[in-house]
């Protein structure tokens, strides 16, 4: 079951730009209320509040309760608009939902058991293709988090999706391949060294042909002075 977290929002009077900058001007956030075949609710939001809801990671995934006057929406956020220049938020869109209510959400991927991962312990790195997977399921039934278990992963190896447990009644969006979430790479570090040794051989070669050539040159110099005199 989905957490659900809940905040206040109160009634907007008019709808248009003029209203909405109206809006701001009084220091709050307009937003509006849609979908599940009902009429648009126009809202307006606490700035402060809403920024800490959209710091916390899954914001677009997490179902809200919003309280409107008394009236109880549950909605998820579907749109956001953000100031360029100061980055705060100046429009929001939350869609209300139904029991029957689809939705595709992105869902962070964490990886658990990095201590009982050989290739790590060994020096591999976690390649990390997709941080985020996107499902399709009901938003009462959103996952927080999806978990992959990096267990028994050597170097070279890769995770696919298939190797990650999706709740029950959730839906992968992506269906005809069992593509790559994560692989474990060979170390770095052990390339660049190789690298380096590469370029001090090519080094310890050209400084010897060099000194093989001036040798060769100071050679011919002292012939050709012998033959002079």
């Amino acid at each position: 079951m989905t957490n659900v977290t809940a905040f206040a929002a109160q009634i907007r009077d008019r709808a248009g730009k003029g209203a909405a900058r109206a809006t701001r001007r009084e220091g709050r956030v307009p937003g509006v209320i849609y979908g599940d075949n009902q009429d648009p609710v126009l809202i307006s939001l606490d700035p402060i509040e809403l920024m800490k809801q959209i710091n916390v990671t899954g914001f677009f995934a997490r179902v809200y309760e919003v309280d409107v006057a008394g009236e109880k929406y549950r909605v998820l956020a579907r749109d956001l608009q953000l100031d360029p220049v100061s980055e705060q938020p100046i429009h929001i869109d939350l869609m209300r939902f139904s029991a029957a209510t689809r939705v595709n959400v992105d869902i962070q991927v964490n990886f658990e058991n990095e201590d009982k991962c050989p290739g790590l312990r060994m020096g591999g790195v976690l390649n990390v293709v997709r941080f985020a997977i996107e499902l399709r399921c009901r938003p009462d039934n959103i996952p927080e988090t999806l978990i992959a278990d990096l267990s028994g992963l050597e170097i070279g190896d890769s995770l696919h999706i298939s190797a990650i447990e999706l709740p029950e009644d959730v839906e992968l969006t992506i269906t005809d391949r069992d593509f790559t979430v994560a692989t474990i790479a060979a170390p770095t570090v052990m390339e660049e060294e190789t690298s380096d040794e590469v370029d001090d051989e090519e080094v310890i070669a050209d400084t010897d042909a060099a000194e093989t050539g001036q040798a060769g040159e100071a050679a011919e110099n002292t012939d050709e002075g012998d033959s002079s005199s």
